[in-house]
C-alpha cells in the first residue's frame, strides 16, 4: 500500500513546477531568437541536443541517486576510466570491434559504481565521502593506464569513431541513447516495484526497512545503475570528440547534478520526476548552447550557471515546504 502510494505521488499528471519550467525555457529560448537569429535554425537546434544528449543520460542514473538521498561526484572520473579503457582496446587493434568497446566502457563503469554502491549501501560510507574519494582513485587509474598520454583520433579505427555520429531516422545515435535512457528510467522508478522503493529509500529509509526493503541493497543498486550509465557515456564521450584524456571530464558531475535540481529532484531524497529531468537538461542545454551565441564572457558564463543552480536549489526549498505545509492542513482537515 505505501510503496504504491509513493508511486502515484511522484508519477502523476504535469504539476505546477514542470509547467512553469517549460514556460520559461519557451520565453528564454524566445529572448535567445530575438537576440541571435541563428538561435532557432535546425543546425543550430541539433548541435544543442547532440551536446546535450550525454548530460541528459548521465542525468537519469544521478536522479536515482539522488533520490535514495545520496550524490555521486565520481561520474567525471568514471566517464574518464571507461572512455580510456575503451580508446587503449581500440588503439591496440586496428580492426576492434566498436561493440566490444562499449562493453569494456561498461564493464568498467559497473564496477566503479559498484564499489560506490558497497562503501555506501553496505560499509554506510557518507555518499559525498566515499565518491569523493573514489573521484581521486578512478582519475588516478586513468592516468596511470595510460601512462599519462592520450588516444588521438587518428589511432582510433572509423567504426569507433562512428558510434556518436550514426543517424537513425534523422537523429543522431546520442540523442537516441539519452531518449532511450530517458524511457527506460522512467518507466523503472515509475512502474517497478524495485523503482517504488528507492523512492521509500530516500523518503524514510527506517520506514522502508520495516516494510521489508533491503535499503542497503538499493543503495548499491543506484549506484551501479549510475556507474553503468557512466561508462556507456564514457565510451560515446570518447567518440564523440575522438579524444581520450586523463582529465577528460573534470567537474562535468556539477552539471548533471545541476540538470537534475533544476528538474525537481529534492537534493534530500525522496523526490523527482525523469520529465523534470529532461526539462533541466533542456535548460541547461540552451543555456551551454546561447551564452557562445550572445558573445557572453565564460567567466560570466561559470557565474551564470553557478546563479541558476542556487536558485534551483532555494525554488526546490520553497517549494518542498509548500507541499510539506498543504499535505499538513489536509491531514487536519
Amino acid at each position: 500500500m505505501k510503496l504504491t502510494g509513493i508511486r502515484k505521488q511522484k508519477h502523476g499528471a504535469i504539476g505546477a513546477r514542470e509547467i512553469g519550467m517549460i514556460l520559461f525555457i519557451l520565453l528564454l529560448s524566445l529572448l535567445i531568437q530575438l537576440r541571435n537569429a541563428q538561435y532557432l535554425t535546425s543546425e543550430n537546434l541539433n548541435d544543442l541536443m547532440v551536446n546535450a544528449a550525454i548530460m541528459g543520460t548521465l542525468a537519469v542514473g544521478m536522479m536515482m541517486v539522488i533520490i535514495t538521498g545520496g550524490i555521486d561526484l565520481s561520474i567525471g572520473a568514471t566517464l574518464a576510466l571507461s572512455g580510456m579503457s575503451a580508446a587503449l582496446y581500440v588503439r591496440g587493434n586496428a580492426a576492434a570491434s566498436p561493440v566490444l568497446a562499449v562493453l569494456i566502457g561498461i564493464g568498467i563503469g559497473l564496477l566503479a559504481g559498484l564499489i560506490n554502491g558497497l562503501l555506501v549501501g553496505y560499509g554506510e560510507v557518507l555518499p559525498l565521502i566515499a565518491t569523493l574519494g573514489m573521484m581521486n582513485v578512478y582519475r588516478g587509474l586513468t592516468y596511470i593506464i595510460a601512462n599519462g598520454a592520450w588516444v588521438s583520433a587518428h589511432q582510433m579505427n572509423d567504426g569507433f569513431k562512428a558510434l556518436a555520429f550514426t543517424r537513425f531516422l534523422g537523429i543522431n545515435s546520442l540523442v537516441w541513447v539519452a531518449i532511450l535512457t530517458f524511457g527506460i528510467g522512467a518507466f523503472f522508478l515509475g512502474w517497478t516495484r524495485v523503482g517504488r522503493m528507492i523512492y521509500a529509500v530516500g523518503s524514510n529509509p527506517e520506514a522502508a526497512r520495516v516494510t521489508g526493503v533491503n535499503v542497503p541493497a538499493i543503495r548499491t543498486l543506484v549506484y551501479a545503475i549510475m556507474g553503468t550509465i557512466t561508462g556507456l557515456s564514457g565510451v560515446l564521450w570518447v567518440s564523440k570528440y575522438a579524444s581520450a584524456q586523463g582529465d577528460t571530464a573534470i567537474g562535468y558531475e556539477m552539471n548533471v547534478i545541476a540538470a537534475c535540481v533544476l528538474g525537481g529532484v529534492s537534493i534530500s531524497g525522496g523526490s523527482g520526476k525523469v520529465f523534470g529531468v529532461i526539462l533541466g537538461t533542456v535548460l541547461l542545454g540552451i543555456l551551454k548552447n546561447a551564452l557562445p551565441l550572445l558573445k557572453i564572457s565564460p567567466f560570466w558564463q561559470d557565474a551564470l550557471y553557478g546563479l541558476i543552480i542556487l536558485f534551483a536549489i532555494l525554488m526546490n526549498t520553497i517549494f518542498k515546504r509548500m507541499v510539506d505545509k498543504n499535505n499538513l492542513q489536509r491531514r487536519h482537515i
